[in-house]
C-alpha cells in the first residue's frame, strides 16, 4: 500500500507539472520564457579573467570540432619585472601547446604577425628564462659575466633530449610578452569584441596554418622516441666530454671562491670554517724558504739543549759544579771577613 501511495503522487507531480502544464503554474512559465535568453548569452569574463574560446578541430581520433577555453589577464607577479604591462598570463592551455601555436592564435586575433616577442610555457625545464621576463638590476660587470656563463655551462651540462615536442599537463599556464604594450590591450579589446558581435565563427582555430611548424603527433612521436632515447656513439661522446668540462669549471670556480671566503668575516662578524689552512696555497719557492728556516731553528735549538746539558747525568754535573763555586766562593768571603776583623783587632790594642 505504501508503494503504490507514493507510485501514484509521483505520477499526479509528473503529469501536472511536466507532462500537461498547467495553466497555473507561474513557475513553468516563466521558466519556459527564460529559458531561450540564457541558452544564447555567454559570458565573456570570471573575475579578472577575459574568456578565450578556442575551436580544436577533428583528428582521426575524434571526428567532431570541440571548443576549448582560454582564460587569459595581464600578467601581475609578486616580484614587478620591466615586462609586466606587455605581458598577458594564460590559464588552461591545451596540452599539445607550443610557442607556435599561441603565436598564431594571437596572430589571428591581432590580424598581423610579430607582435609576440616571446612566450615562456609551464613546466619548460630546459630553457633559460626570458630575458624580457628579467627585472633589470644593477649588477657589477664582473658578477652579470660569471652568471651568464653558470647558466650557459648549465645549458652544456643538460641531458639530451628524447622527445621532439612535449605535453603539458590539463590547466597548466604560460607568459605571453607582446612587443608592446598596446598589442596585449588589443588581445584583450578584440576578444571583449567578438564576444559583443556573438558570432562564434570568429574565433581563433587551434593549429592553423602551422601543420609543417612543429613536430607531428600520434604514432610518429613515439617512434622519434624511441629513435632518440638511443643516439649513436658520436652525441654520447659529445655529452660525456660536456658534462666533464662542466664539472671541471665548476670546481675551478668552487675552488676560487672558498680561497676567497677564507678568514673573511660575513655580515654578523662570524668567520666561515672552509677546507684547507688560515694561509692559502703558496708557491714552491716559497714553501722550500720557510722549510729551510724550520730546520735552522730545530737545529739551533738542539745545538742549545747540548750545549746547556741535555741528558740528566749533565744537569746532575752542572749543580754540582754550581754548588762547588758557590761554597768555593762563600769560603774565601770567610775568610776574608775574618782577616779583617783580625787586622781591626790589632788597630784598638794599639
Amino acid at each position: 500500500m505504501k508503494y503504490e501511495r507514493l507510485d501514484r503522487l509521483y505520477n499526479f507531480f509528473l503529469e501536472r507539472y511536466f507532462t500537461k502544464p498547467h495553466s497555473k503554474s507561474r513557475w513553468l512559465r516563466n521558466h519556459k520564457r527564460r529559458a531561450t535568453p540564457l541558452a544564447i548569452t555567454m559570458v565573456s569574463t570570471i573575475k579578472s579573467y577575459t574568456i578565450l574560446p578556442i575551436i580544436i578541430p577533428s583528428t582521426p581520433a575524434f571526428s567532431k570540432a570541440t571548443t576549448h577555453t582560454l582564460y587569459l589577464q595581464p600578467h601581475t607577479p609578486k616580484i614587478p619585472t620591466e615586462a609586466d604591462s606587455r605581458s598577458l598570463f594564460l590559464v588552461n592551455v591545451p596540452v599539445d601547446s607550443t610557442a607556435v601555436h599561441l603565436r598564431g592564435i594571437f596572430a589571428n586575433l591581432l590580424g598581423a604577425v610579430g607582435r609576440v616577442d616571446d612566450v615562456l610555457l609551464d613546466g619548460e625545464k630546459n630553457r633559460t628564462t626570458s630575458p624580457a621576463l628579467i627585472a633589470p638590476a644593477p649588477v657589477p660587470s664582473k658578477k652579470r659575466k660569471r652568471v651568464q656563463e653558470n647558466a650557459n655551462l648549465e645549458l652544456d651540462d643538460a641531458l639530451p633530449e628524447i622527445w621532439d615536442r612535449s605535453l603539458h599537463r590539463s590547466g597548466s599556464t604560460a607568459i605571453v610578452v607582446f612587443v608592446d604594450t598596446r598589442s596585449a590591450e588589443a588581445v584583450l579589446k578584440a576578444i571583449t569584441k567578438i564576444h559583443k558581435s556573438e558570432k562564434s565563427g570568429q574565433w581563433p582555430t587551434w593549429g592553423a596554418g602551422i601543420k609543417d611548424k612543429v613536430p607531428t603527433l600520434g604514432s610518429a612521436r613515439y617512434a622519434n622516441h624511441h629513435t632518440l632515447r638511443y643516439p649513436d656513439t658520436q652525441t654520447l661522446q659529445m655529452n660525456v666530454d660536456a658534462f666533464m668540462t662542466v664539472f671541471n669549471a665548476r670546481e675551478e670556480t668552487k675552488k676560487l671562491e672558498d680561497g676567497k671566503r677564507r678568514n673573511m668575516p660575513d655580515e654578523d662578524g662570524f668567520v666561515t670554517v672552509t677546507r684547507g689552512g688560515r694561509i692559502g696555497p703558496a708557491r714552491r719557492e716559497d714553501a722550500e724558504e720557510k722549510r729551510k728556516e724550520m730546520e735552522e731553528r730545530e737545529e739551533k735549538k738542539r745545538m742549545d739543549r747540548e750545549s746547556e746539558g741535555f741528558y740528566r747525568f749533565q744537569v746532575r754535573e752542572k749543580r754540582k759544579k754550581e754548588q762547588g763555586e758557590l761554597i768555593k766562593q762563600f769560603e774565601e768571603d770567610k775568610r776574608r771577613v775574618e782577616k779583617l776583623r783580625e787586622v781591626r783587632g790589632r788597630k784598638g790594642k794599639a
